[in-house]
């Protein structure tokens, strides 16, 4: 009998609404692949974290090469040297642990801030727990960027500018993709008290990191983080670059596609960005939580299929909107199978579901991992066009906070 019920649970997709199963998988998923990486010492990102705070203490460049301490740079602003800073205290075993809970407790918690009811919450969590684990097996920044935007989104609803700006702010000055947070802009309703404590946070971001090295070492460090980002951007698109992790964007999927190394990036982001500005045209709606919804999914996948800085951790800040969409979505046939599409190829290409040679040689040469982010974009821009987004059940969401 109790094995016919958990059958039944199981196919009528009853399990999407489990609060307990959400809560295992998300962080039962992350902190397995978080102790793998500690256990087959993949900890060289953590490791390049730790050193952006024991380098500004130094006083020392921190977007050099330092081979004798780890591979590769970093790339993070200044100010993350006091996001890592108290991890930095802890056994490295320890510290790994922590910070990588610290990102998928950080998402977990701006999930379930969305103005949307628990029961969706749930599947967005369920549904998005291996990108999480995933991403969690980095042991990267992108967890904590894509909380810093849906927090800036969600507190911008609430009327909450202090908050929303917080976010924003600390998720640009950390990784520059936080920037996108003011998209939601038009959303707030003081917006003069936008503006205002936008330029506090920024001047207390800019300055929080001379606590720990003089002035002129950090205004140096913001010079020096600027030239770093625009030589990566540059790397990240030269042909003679064999490296196949990074470009994982819309742009890079064309170029490896069709064989077009000097493919300009401007073919794809101005008219990206020309049919991303369209959808403010629904001015009318910006105060429905449902248009905001969509705008919100718009964002996040906008935030990584169009930058060639993309690699695969980085679509936790993507996959959650497609998730989100989905929920918000009557699931029809041919929703579900977009949604399985993208499920399968962007959340599971690197998994074991498909074999190595086909992940070697087709899935991440080719980029694939953007495509069906990519498709979904373009759904969710004619949605918002065609005012799709007014079918959605209001008794999905939360609207006390309206």
């Amino acid at each position: 009998m109790r094995e016919n019920k958990t059958k039944n649970w199981f196919l009528s997709g009853e399990f999407l609404y489990d609060k307990t199963l959400a809560i295992v998988l998300w962080f039962g998923l992350a902190l397995i692949a978080v102790l793998l990486d500690f256990l087959h010492e993949k900890t060289n990102n953590y490791i390049i974290f730790k050193h952006v705070y024991i380098h500004t203490l130094q006083h020392v460049n921190l977007y050099l090469e330092y081979p004798q301490q780890y591979v590769d740079v970093n790339l993070y602003g200044p100010v993350f040297s006091m996001v890592i800073a108290p991890f930095t205290f802890l056994p490295d075993w320890l510290g790994i642990i922590c910070w990588g809970m610290f990102n998928t407790g950080i998402l977990y918690f701006a999930i379930r801030k969305l103005p949307i009811q628990e029961k969706w919450q749930n599947a967005i969590i369920i549904l998005s727990a291996h990108e999480m684990m995933t991403a969690a097996s980095w042991l990267q920044s992108n967890p904590l960027i894509a909380a810093c935007i849906i927090f800036g989104f969600v507190f911008i609803h609430e009327g909450k500018n202090v908050w929303a700006l917080f976010f924003i702010m600390l998720g640009t000055f950390v990784k520059i993709y936080g920037i996108v947070g003011f998209a939601f802009f038009f959303f707030a309703k003081d917006k003069i008290n936008f503006i205002k404590w936008t330029i506090i946070w920024a001047v207390a971001f800019f300055i929080l990191p001379m606590l720990l090295a003089p002035p002129s070492f950090i205004i140096q460090s913001y010079k020096d983080w600027y030239a770093a980002l625009h030589f990566k951007a540059l790397k990240n698109i030269d042909p003679n670059d064999t490296n196949d992790y990074q470009d994982i964007c819309v742009m890079g999927m064309i170029r490896r596609i069709f064989n077009l190394n000097h493919f300009k990036n401007v073919y794809v982001t101005i008219p990206a960005m020309i049919i991303f500005g369209l959808q403010y045209l629904r001015y009318q709606y910006f105060s429905d939580t449902r248009f905001r919804l969509y705008l919100l999914a718009s964002v996040l996948i906008t935030t990584v299929i169009y930058t060639t800085s993309a690699e695969s951790p980085t679509y936790i800040i993507a996959f959650p909107a497609v998730c989100i969409w989905y929920v918000l979505q009557q699931h029809t046939k041919i929703v579900n199978a977009v949604f399985i599409y993208a499920l399968i190829l962007t959340s599971f290409s690197y998994s074991d579901l498909f074999t190595p040679w086909l992940r070697e040689n087709i899935i991440r040469p080719y980029a694939l991992k953007a495509m069906p982010c990519f498709i979904l974009w373009i759904i969710i821009s004619w949605q918002i066009f065609s005012k799709q987004f007014l079918t959605v059940s209001v008794e999905r969401l939360k609207i006390s906070s309206e």
